[in-house]
């Protein structure tokens, strides 16, 4: 697999001296999480783009959706949240050269699709199981204060 050319805001971002508690989250649920497990479960009922517009990647709608509810923002506040900044962008793996954040719409209409489904249950159920599993909880609050703590 080819690996991904840094761009010059990859290589700003590497050199900064502290991590932020929303880079510890979201690299410890990157790591934690089953993300192909739940895109096997979700793409049957994933929009196939036979009409209207093109489907977006389905992980990175995923992504987005869980971003949003982890940090309590609305569909509108979570696409403008990634836009600003670069650990959420990371964390949907979205490459402004070649595509742009998913809009707010389109995550209503997959948050829609999982609840339908019973699929948003699914993954916030087995998302508490795993941070049990490994004695983290998730601390929910504002934007800039979500973190994992030991319990």
């Amino acid at each position: 697999m080819a690996q991904k050319q840094q761009t010059l805001s990859d290589i700003e971002y590497g050199n900064r001296r502290v991590r932020t508690q929303r880079d510890v989250l979201l690299e410890k649920m990157n790591e934690l999480l089953p993300w192909q497990k739940w895109i096997e479960e979700i793409r049957p009922h994933y929009y196939t783009g036979t009409r209207g517009r093109r489907p977006r990647n389905l992980e990175t709608m995923l992504r987005m959706y869980l971003v949003k509810y982890w940090f309590g923002c609305s569909d509108e506040g979570i696409e403008d949240a990634i836009y600003d900044s670069y650990a959420l962008r990371s964390f949907l793996k979205v490459d402004f050269l070649k595509e742009q954040v998913p809009d707010a719409t389109t995550l209503g209409r997959f948050r829609h699709m999982l609840v339908k489904n019973g699929l948003d249950q699914t993954i916030h159920d087995e998302i508490e199981q795993i941070l049990k599993e490994n004695n983290l909880a998730l601390r929910r609050g504002s934007f800039t204060e979500p973190k994992l703590h030991k319990i």
